[in-house]
């Protein structure tokens, strides 16, 4: 038999090595960065960045150069965290527009900050729940899955993300007090984290819910009763703007019939807090009011039937409710994808629960942007011969959706497994 050679490294201790696997996430990521840095040419956006909402972020934060501060001289579709760390990035980057390289590239490695805390909290909630191997395996498909990475670039969802983890791996070690917190500020930056309530409910002890919820109440309502004593006008959109929109994406929009993306209008618009109620599209068919009544109603019939109390039923509630949230919404957002991902992979650590992520992952690039890329002469439109794709691809990702919500169903409807 061969000598292996002095120094030389076996697969499975390259394989089980985490700072490695961190160095590789970062290194990889900072050199696409680098090779495809983006760029604003006759104002169009090239590199890595293009195709995602970074200039977007820009244009508004650009706001702050002319009109002032959001929620106080214009309003913003976000909660205030995202809001005013982009224009804190803006600022940074020169405040003039022609700067767009530098905004993203300042964003894009923030991101990227919050992105590699991801991979972090993922090794360690599957390590909790399923053993260190298998947290380590975890990781290393987070790291080769495609759509963490296209999302670090093209939106701020790795910030959202990274505040759900931290709150559901607080929560797992019984931090609580701390679990409120990263969930407020999840709150504040994009609505999903603050849903980890509903597990606290189910998982915790009446004293230690209603505490949670104080903490979240206060750190959420103080921040925008702030806002709102300094301009109510223009705080009140980033709660209700995004319930505004016409639906997107969904079987909602098949159902109305609107075939774009969601947006909003203007640049100048924010400055007219009246334009944020402006549907950009068919109304709804079927009131908000009544999709969320029913998505309620699922959800209060899941958290009766629950039967498994362990770390797996925790983070397998947390996934269930995300995803009966997502269902009712409107719009679909390809970006939540980043929130999904970490939670099928750490609730189905197997082969189908990989081919689960690959499958929504496909059919979300294949809806966006490969279709939507083929709209230009229609407006950004779907119609003609890509109405049928579009609508199968719908179909067949809220069909995904749905299939994971049963299978998570299932897991809580067990006992737990004895150690």
């Amino acid at each position: 038999m061969a000598k292996k050679p002095a120094g030389s490294i076996q697969l499975t201790s390259l394989l089980a090595d985490f700072r490695l696997l961190l160095i590789l996430f970062i290194a990889f990521r900072v050199m696409l960065l680098m090779v495809y840095q983006p760029l604003l040419v006759g104002g169009i956006e090239r590199g890595i960045t293009a195709g995602g909402d970074y200039l977007t972020y820009f244009q508004i934060a650009s706001l702050s150069d002319t009109a002032g501060l959001p929620f106080r001289d214009w309003w913003s579709e976000f909660p205030p965290v995202w809001s005013y760390l982009s224009v804190l990035l803006y600022q940074l980057s020169g405040g003039v527009r022609g700067q767009y390289t530098s905004f993203a590239l300042f964003t894009g490695l923030l991101m990227l900050a919050f992105d590699a805390g991801n991979l972090v909290l993922i090794r360690k909630i599957g390590s909790r729940l399923h053993g260190a191997n298998t947290g380590m395996a975890l990781a290393w498909i987070y790291t080769i899955t495609l759509a963490p990475l296209v999302f670090t670039f093209w939106n701020f969802e790795p910030l959202v993300a990274f505040f759900l983890l931290l709150g559901l791996w607080w929560l797992l070690v019984k931090q609580n007090n701390r679990s409120a917190l990263a969930a407020a500020l999840g709150g504040l930056t994009k609505f999903t984290p603050a849903l980890m309530l509903g597990a606290v409910w189910r998982f915790r002890e009446r004293a230690a819910a209603l505490r949670y919820t104080a903490i979240v109440a206060a750190v959420f309502g103080g921040v925008y009763l702030l806002l709102f004593l300094q301009n109510a006008a223009m705080t009140l959109p980033s709660l209700t703007a995004q319930f505004s929109k016409a639906s997107y994406q969904t079987v909602w929009a098949l159902i109305d019939g609107n075939y774009r993306t969601g947006n909003f209008g203007a640049l100048e618009d924010r400055l007219d807090p009246a334009r944020a109620t402006i549907v950009q599209g068919q109304a709804s068919r079927i009131p908000g009011w009544l999709r969320l009544a029913v998505a309620a109603a699922i959800g209060l019939f899941v958290f009766a039937r629950a039967r498994r109390f362990d770390d797996r039923g925790l983070v397998a509630f947390v996934a269930i409710t995300l995803l009966i949230f997502f269902l009712q919404a409107q719009g679909w957002s390809p970006q939540w994808l980043v929130q999904i991902i970490p939670l099928l992979l750490l609730c189905f650590p197997t082969r189908n629960g990989v081919l689960a992520v690959v499958m929504l992952s496909f059919v979300t690039f294949a809806e966006y942007p490969f279709l939507f890329i083929r709209t230009g002469d229609t407006g950004g439109e779907i119609t003609g011969a890509l109405m049928m794709p579009f609508i199968i691809l719908v179909l067949a990702r809220t069909g995904i959706l749905v299939g994971a919500c049963v299978a998570l169903y299932r897991r809580l409807r067990q006992e737990p497994i004895p150690e």
